[in-house]
């Protein structure tokens, strides 16, 4: 699957659980992201597995652990090919959420070094 804000979102939306629903959260895969800490419905993101995987490959080589080991999260707004698939850190956020909660991605240093780090954002990398 093409990595562009509109799969990214579709995907994303598909695998939100209802917030008013007390059965989904207690079955949600809860992800912190940047900003937001989400509730995923694991079946869902079962069925999107490939294509979420697909898109993350998409980031650049240095996002890749056998490639760069992990960059920035200012970067991910393009990909390998030079191309910008987004402009905008929520859509960033939900390919970051997605790959946490499909046991893709990783941040490379915990949330209390974050402060450090340029732009105060994390660095993650794509298994």
């Amino acid at each position: 699957m093409e990595l562009t804000s509109k799969n990214v979102n579709k995907i994303f939306m598909d695998c939100l659980f209802e917030e008013d629903n007390e059965e989904n959260r207690k079955n949600s895969i809860v992800v912190e992201g940047l900003v937001n800490k989400f509730g995923l419905n694991p079946v869902a993101i079962k069925k999107h597995k490939k294509d979420i995987y697909s898109m993350l490959k998409q980031l650049p080589k240095n996002f890749q652990k056998n490639g760069g080991g992990g960059w920035s999260f200012l970067n991910a707004c393009n990909r390998e090919d030079g191309t910008q698939w987004t402009g905008l850190h929520a859509t960033m956020e939900q390919l970051v959420v997605l790959g946490i909660a499909s046991e893709y991605v990783k941040y490379t240093m915990p949330r209390e070094m974050w402060k450090i780090l340029p732009g105060g954002v994390p660095y993650f990398s794509v298994a």
